[in-house]
């Protein structure tokens, strides 16, 4: 027997084969199968069609990511963009601050010793007092702590 064997073999093989029933016939089996093929070819093709949707949703989703992505990382740029100038704001006041303040204490110790130098010239023994009473509290306060 050829393990190949041609068309009409198949047919009455099939034929053979297939249950017969009061009514029925082999081109009756044949036409079941030819629904079954119509069947299978339906089934193949929404089964293309979901492939292809699932495919959709998924290159959706992906660029949707995407998109949200760069509004996230925008996002983060301008917080941190906007934290950074108020930090720039924020030292650079500080540092003007401390530019006045520098720059006010700088005239108070010009000032004070402007005026100590007045009073010396005005007053020179009581200058000399002071210095000493000075000297002899520090000397007070340092023997203290030895």
């Amino acid at each position: 027997m050829n393990p190949n064997p041609s068309s009409g073999q198949t047919s009455r093989n099939v034929s053979a084969l297939a249950p017969t029933q009061p009514g029925t016939s082999a081109e009756s089996t044949f036409g079941d199968s030819d629904s079954e093929s119509v069947d299978q070819d339906r089934l193949n093709q929404d089964v293309n069609k979901l492939r292809r949707d699932v495919a959709s949703v998924k290159d959706a989703l992906a660029r949707l990511a995407t998109q949200k992505g760069d509004e996230v990382a925008k996002t983060f740029r301008n917080v941190s963009q906007t934290v950074t100038s108020h930090v720039g704001s924020a030292a650079s006041g500080v540092a003007d601050a401390g530019s006045e303040l520098a720059s006010s204490a700088k005239d108070q110790a010009k000032t004070f010793a402007a005026e100590l130098e007045n009073m010396t010239r005005r007053n020179p023994w009581g200058a000399l007092a002071g210095a000493v009473l000075v000297g002899v509290i520090m000397g007070i306060i340092a023997r203290g702590r030895s």
